[in-house]
């Protein structure tokens, strides 16, 4: 039976490109929010944005890189699945908030 079958339907296989490219727009929407007044919505990267949000924004992503090559290496890739899913809602909520900024409404 493969690993990646999960309760009888074929559990996606993870990839690795769509987690960077997903982390290159988590930065870039995250900055252009920023940019037109959104507020960070994480507790944890609004704190670490205390450095700079650029700083604070590669040292989150460093983490997520870290946490991904855990995963791969304990054999683990559900996790990088999920993690994919997870930043996929991230950028769409960034997207989500610029629009708003840009129709003038305070987020």
């Amino acid at each position: 039976m493969s690993p990646f079958i999960l309760l009888g339907k074929p559990f996606p296989r993870p990839s690795l490109t769509v987690f960077v490219v997903l982390q290159t727009l988590d930065i870039l929407t995250t900055l252009i929010g920023l940019h037109l007044g959104a507020q960070e919505g994480s507790m944890f990267i609004g704190r670490l944005m205390q450095a700079g949000p650029v700083a604070g924004l590669l040292i989150s992503k460093i983490m997520a890189v870290l946490l991904v090559a855990t995963a791969m290496k304990f054999k683990r890739p559900r996790i990088v699945v999920f993690l994919n899913f997870w930043f996929a809602l991230v950028v769409t909520w960034n997207l989500a908030m610029i629009v708003l900024s840009g129709l003038g409404v305070r987020v």
